[in-house]
């Protein structure tokens, strides 16, 4: 049986955390800031931790069963 690659785009957006939920980073920060307000930017920084929705999906594609 052959081993099951990792999805390299899914490796580069997200991260676990200490006790195994999955953190993501925001959307909205790349570019077209200068009509963004300083606490809107501020806060986009932050990293979130992933929806119970989109957790089975995202557990798939980084082989984390």
């Amino acid at each position: 049986m052959p081993k099951v690659k990792t999805n390299s785009g899914a490796k580069k957006r997200f991260a676990l955390t200490g006790s195994g939920k999955i953190k993501r980073k925001h959307a909205y920060k790349s570019h077209i800031l200068t009509k963004k307000t300083k606490k809107q930017k501020r806060n986009l920084g932050h990293f979130a931790v992933l929806n119970s929705a989109d957790r089975h999906n995202v557990r798939d594609l980084l082989n984390l069963r």
